[in-house]
């Protein structure tokens, strides 16, 4: 499947992995970059030595297109941004933030920029910014998250803004990459199903909870703060929803999800740790390769679209 996308990141199929902390490292981004998509390694909070090294050990494992996604609101993210030209990466992501601030050097090295974007305004002004690309991720999404859901987000942002569309939040499978399409996107950004995926280093206990969980099994806390979040229910987001419920100060909310994710992703602990994961859960039961995935997704899709022919024809 060809699109903008395709052309632009220089990749065979149009999905993306999305730069999940403690999840997106160099294993999991040059699984899916050598099966055709578009591997990022997770920046998130960790030191820029880490990335560099990340970055280091995943061109070790493929020599396809790779990208790294940056938290702006990292202390370190100065020093990744910088890292990510000293050491020649041609696509970067940024989240929680505006990436303004490193488009002139970013450009200069020839990397390209797409912002993860939850509405219509921030969206046309990444696009007057000179960005490459954005990604409208929808509510439906594991980790943090927007208000409005994927199927009234990316059609209204395809609208606003000439730049490719990447849609992201609710893809599990074909049917939700076909659809993507439908609403106006060239491309998916795909987290949760690549959490359980056999490059993926998360802990047994957590893939085990996303293949296990049902429909309703994803819960958003921290709406008070400001900060939603989307995880898989457990004792955790019970607690957190009782102490917002009560009336908790921030810094209490805080103190009870400090280092939660890696507590799953890392330990195992899914009772007291941040399961994040999106609500396509549900649709999820079984362990694949990136490769596996990526060939289901595009099979899945193209059939979906060959069926739509026949009917329209």
């Amino acid at each position: 499947m060809k699109t903008r996308i395709t052309e632009l990141l220089g990749i065979e199929h149009p999905i993306i992995q999305g730069g999940m902390a403690w999840v997106a490292e160099h294993n999991l981004a040059a699984g899916v970059s050598e099966a055709g998509g578009l591997g990022l390694i997770g920046a998130a909070s960790a030191p820029a030595e880490w990335v560099q090294g990340e970055i280091r050990k995943a061109k070790e494992l493929t020599k396809k297109p790779f990208g790294v996604n940056i938290m702006l609101l990292s202390p370190h993210a100065d020093a990744v941004a910088r890292i990510i030209v000293e050491e020649g990466v041609k696509v970067v992501t940024t989240g929680a933030g505006n990436p303004e601030k490193y488009l002139e050097m970013w450009k200069e090295a020839g990397v390209k920029v797409i912002p993860v974007v939850a509405s219509v305004a921030l969206a046309k002004r990444m696009e007057r910014c000179g960005v490459d690309a954005v990604v409208a991720e929808g509510c439906e999404s594991g980790g943090h998250i927007g208000e409005l859901t994927t199927m009234a987000l990316v059609p209204q942002i395809a609208d606003a803004v000439s730049v490719p569309v990447i849609g992201a939040g609710g893809v599990g499978d074909g049917r939700g990459m076909a659809a993507m399409f439908m609403l106006g996107a060239e491309a998916v950004q795909i987290g949760t199903r690549f959490v359980v995926s056999h490059e993926s280093i998360v802990h047994d206990n957590y893939k085990k909870k996303i293949l296990s969980s049902k429909d309703i099994d994803s819960v958003v806390t921290g709406r008070s703060t400001g900060h939603p979040v989307r995880a898989i229910r457990n004792k955790m987001t019970r607690e957190y929803i009782k102490l917002e419920d009560s009336g908790a100060t921030f810094e209490e909310l805080e103190y009870l999800t400090l280092g939660g994710l890696r507590k799953a992703v890392m330990d195992g602990d899914v009772s007291e740790g941040s399961v994040m994961a999106g609500q396509i859960a549900g649709l999820i039961h079984k362990e694949q390769s990136c490769r596996e995935i990526i060939e289901e997704l595009t099979a899945q899709t193209e059939a979906l679209f060959r069926r739509c022919n026949t009917w329209v024809g």
